[in-house]
């Protein structure tokens, strides 16, 4: 046997592998995404900073996510482990669109008509402070920094809106409620920023309790309110008024390049709008198709259009009360729980709440959300709420859709911090819907109108690719967008209207759903197919899920080595 002199080994011993350049690299950029509040080491801690969004901030980042792409692509990637080539494909896509992000510049439009920063700011007061004084004090130093915070997304939306790259007028009417709601606030303790405050933990001394919100009193007071007073005198002296009255992304600047982008971004796929908008008109035919049989199995005296009115209108798909629509949410989402054991192994340990939106966002939010703690409930304008539609809403949204999903990434302790506290939309969207599909094959839909909620619900999403696209691509006009929702889903004329103004002002996030969804259940057809009576649904499930938030083709690939693997699970103990 013939060995290598000491010296040569000792060299080869000092290169590093392709393994450890690539950790280096990711570990180093991690670091200071932490280091500049981007990202968070302990999302449960409440922060105590807010990250500094001033242009020369973005030129930094630009600069420094150039320069780690650059890195990335250098590497072998034969060169690397299976793990660390599956990590090295979702990194890669993260920085990809932070990059993205960086060179059209969309930082400078932090407002859509659906989401805003001060939305974020406000969303903060109502999360949870589990670390009892720590997180209160670290909070108590976040909205401290409000106003420099404030301060530089106005410098934002003012270079936005000189170079026309703004939301269009239509999507922003009534959107500074919230900031209004701060702004001409009398009194700090009832603004949203001092909730927290007003119920501190028993755990907490009294004179601590008392001086924590001394201070919280004085800082909103002091820095917090003034600052949405400047930020509500900018939107409606000087953004609001120049806002484009042009609804279509690709009329932005480089606008093309801008849309396909936002595509990129949302679907991690590198489609054109023209592919897009084809795959919405073929699903869209599909469902409908479906829609008909129900209709004729619940004997419905007329066509489909009288049916979708009919559903809209009838009282008794509707709830009388906001309680009554929260009971029978929590209701549904604890129907699952008694069917989760038969199609998961792995199970969240964290769970979440159903709470209702609150009142200054409801008139303009969606009909839910959900997140790893929470299920929200829109309980405004309940005959725009329907019953039908709501266990639907509840999988996708709850269990085992978002909170599920979201849970199960955090827990996993296999994966590195940028794959537990990602979030890619095509896969996040893209699984919530498919498990909308998937209680139908649990039976977990009761009768024939619940059973055609579910497709209302994936026709919304599917005719999403056709609208997202037709408004962005194709010159269509918000009207024909509305017309196209109403002629083909159950959606009430407020979530009509909310939904298509959020595309219009959103480019390319409508688009992610149902485009995962399909990716989703093309590698569940897959995986049956080649391993016929071997192919477990709670396996499949669970490598679909112990991936976390990855792109589509790393989350195909990663089924096509579930089925040379036999169909084995990630977790094979549990089942």
């Amino acid at each position: 046997m013939r060995f290598l002199p000491l010296a040569l080994l000792v060299a080869a011993a000092a290169v590093p592998s392709e393994d450890a350049r690539f950790a280096a690299i990711w570990q180093a950029e991690w670091k200071q995404r932490v280091a500049e509040h981007l990202a968070d080491d302990d999302p449960d801690a409440v922060s105590a900073h807010l990250a500094d969004v001033s242009a020369a901030a973005h030129a930094r980042r630009e600069a420094r996510w150039t320069d780690v792409l650059r890195r990335l692509d250098a590497l072998d990637e034969a060169k690397l482990s299976p793990q660390a080539r599956i990590d090295h494909q979702v990194y890669r896509n993260q920085i990809a669109t932070l990059l993205d992000d960086e060179r059209f510049r969309e930082w400078e439009k932090p407002v859509n008509g659906d989401s805003a920063f001060w939305g974020d700011l406000q969303y903060a007061a109502r999360g949870g402070f589990a670390r009892g004084e720590a997180d209160y004090r670290a909070y108590l130093s976040q909205l401290a920094e409000q106003p420099r915070y404030i301060d530089q997304q106005i410098a934002s939306m003012r270079a936005g809106l000189a170079r026309g790259f703004t939301p269009p007028a239509i999507v922003m009417q009534g959107r500074e409620r919230p900031v209004v709601a701060i702004a001409e606030a009398k009194d700090p303790t009832a603004t949203v920023y001092y909730e927290p405050f007003a119920k501190l933990p028993a755990t907490i001394p009294a004179a601590t309790r008392t001086a924590l919100q001394a201070e919280a009193r004085r800082v909103i007071a002091a820095g917090v309110i003034p600052a949405h007073q400047r930020l509500l005198a900018f939107l409606r002296t000087a953004y609001f008024p120049g806002l484009t009255e042009t609804l279509a992304a690709e009329a932005y600047p480089s606008g093309g390049a801008y849309y396909r982008s936002r595509i990129r971004a949302f679907t991690t796929l590198d489609l054109s709008a023209d592919q897009v908008h084809a795959i919405g008109v073929a699903e869209v035919a599909k469902i409908r198709a479906e829609m008909e049989v129900i209709r004729r199995e619940v004997k419905f005296d007329g066509d489909l259009k009288a049916f979708l009115t009919f559903l809209r209108t009838d009282p008794r798909f509707y709830a009388k009360t906001p309680d009554q629509l929260l009971k029978e949410a929590a209701w549904l989402s604890k129907r699952f729980d008694g069917m989760a054991e038969r199609w998961f192994g792995r199970l969240p340990r964290g769970r979440f709440a159903v709470k209702p939106v609150p009142d200054d966002i409801a008139p303009f939010y969606t009909a839910g959300r959900g997140g790893r703690d929470t299920y929200w409930v829109n309980t405004y304008d309940l005959p725009a709420r329907p019953l039908f539609q709501l266990p639907a809403l509840t999988l996708h949204e709850s269990a085992p859709g978002h909170s599920f999903q979201i849970s199960l990434a955090a827990e996993n302790d296999d994966l590195p911090p940028f794959r537990r506290q990602s979030y890619i939309s095509a896969y996040g969207e893209g699984w919530a819907l498919y498990t909308e599909r998937l209680g139908d094959e649990m039976g977990y839909y009761r009768d024939a109108y619940e059973r055609f909620g579910m497709l209302s619900y994936q026709m919304w999403r599917a005719a999403r690719l056709v609208i997202d696209t037709g408004i962005h691509s194709k010159g269509w006009t918000r009207e024909q967008g509305q017309a196209f929702f109403r002629d083909n889903t159950a959606l009430s004329e407020r979530e009509i209207t909310t939904e298509v103004d959020r595309y219009i002002g959103w480019p390319g996030q409508a688009l992610s759903y149902y485009l995962g969804q399909l990716a989703i259940q093309r590698a569940r057809t897959k995986a049956e197919k080649a391993l016929g009576p071997k192919f477990d649904v709670r396996a499949f499930h669970d490598t679909v899920l112990s991936t976390g938030s990855v792109p589509l083709p790393v989350l195909e690939a990663r089924i096509d080595r579930f089925i040379a693997e036999g169909g084995r699970a990630p977790y094979a103990e549990l089942l």
